[in-house]
């Protein structure tokens, strides 16, 4: 990417998003475009198309979504299904009309079956049945890389598909009811440590595996991918390769955040899918890597999450 381009970065003040923007400026990008929801709502069509008949970007980063953890894509199934589908249709069908040949779609690795093997790779998408607690948000996430695949063999745009494990990190959501595991983790050990407590409650049993990655090193590989010049396409799982259970994973927030007491598991909740371990080999060979350990990811993460507490 040339360093003066117009590079537009959809959902910019998103955890995904504000990181891509981060990346970018870091790297002297100097033309990076952004909106607000309240100045585009991306689910308007005609206002998309309008705004991109306008400003014609030379890249996109589509990093806006919404997004939650297990509760919220549960609860809320349609909102997620209907937002992200018109969101993502408008803005890739956008982008092709105002002739914007490179865009990179951000999903989720919750796009791959409940039960497939792990750890999983690419090819394993539409392989078998979803997870249920969040079906309506994987498929919203399927229908967008679709629609880049469709674009790219259509019409020979260059849309290339990134699948993030679970993220983490500076802008990230610490609501209890919406939040993905991690930064409920975060906010549940901290106040459980102000209060006092003797112990702190995790949903589930502590058994599934999950995997996470800090958010600026999800940054950077998308950054990555799109300085590529043989990246035409194609869909690339992002991860660390490593994964943990939900039990580990407490015991490091609680001992990051220096809660002493006891974790307790209600086993009455849901676990959500066993194990979720993304096979990150195809964007290794192209060179690219995580760098942040999950503990020095963990810390780095509390630190957010303390100074958004004290802005209070």
């Amino acid at each position: 990417m040339d360093k003066n381009a117009k590079i537009y970065v959809a959902g910019h003040r998103g955890m995904v998003g504000s990181a891509i923007v981060r990346r970018l400026k870091a790297a002297g990008y100097s033309n990076v475009v952004t909106r607000t929801h309240s100045e585009l709502d991306l689910t308007q069509q005609a206002d998309v198309v309008g705004f991109m008949a306008i400003e014609r970007p030379d890249y996109i980063f589509m990093a806006a979504a919404k997004v939650g953890g297990i509760h919220a894509n549960n609860i809320y199934r349609a909102e997620f299904l209907y937002q992200n589908l018109m969101v993502e249709a408008n803005v890739t069908h956008a982008a092709w009309q105002a002739g914007v040949n490179r865009m990179l779609f951000l999903g989720s690795s919750c796009i791959y079956p409940r039960d497939c093997p792990q750890p999983i790779s690419e090819e394993y998408l539409l392989t078998g049945p979803l997870e249920q607690t969040n079906e309506p948000y994987a498929i919203a996430k399927i229908a967008g890389v679709k629609l880049c695949e469709s674009y790219n063999r259509q019409y020979g745009t260059q849309y290339i598909n990134a699948m993030p494990t679970n993220l983490y990190g500076p802008n990230d959501n610490y609501d209890l009811n919406n939040s993905h595991v991690l930064p409920a983790l975060i906010r549940k050990a901290h106040e459980a440590k102000m209060r006092g407590d003797k112990t702190y409650e995790v949903w589930g049993s502590g058994q599934p595996m999950r995997e996470f990655l800090y958010v600026d090193d999800m940054a950077d590989a998308c950054v990555f991918l799109m300085e590529r010049e043989e990246v035409d396409g194609g869909l690339f799982n992002v991860g660390t390769g490593q994964d943990v259970t939900i039990r580990e994973l407490a015991e490091t927030v609680a001992d990051v955040v220096g809660f002493k007491g006891e974790i307790v598991f209600d086993s009455s909740k849901p676990d959500g899918t066993p194990r979720k371990l993304l096979n990150v080999e195809r964007l290794r060979k192209l060179g690219w890597q995580a760098r942040t350990k999950l503990r020095d990811g963990i810390k780095l993460a509390y630190s957010d999450f303390l100074s958004k507490t004290a802005e209070v």
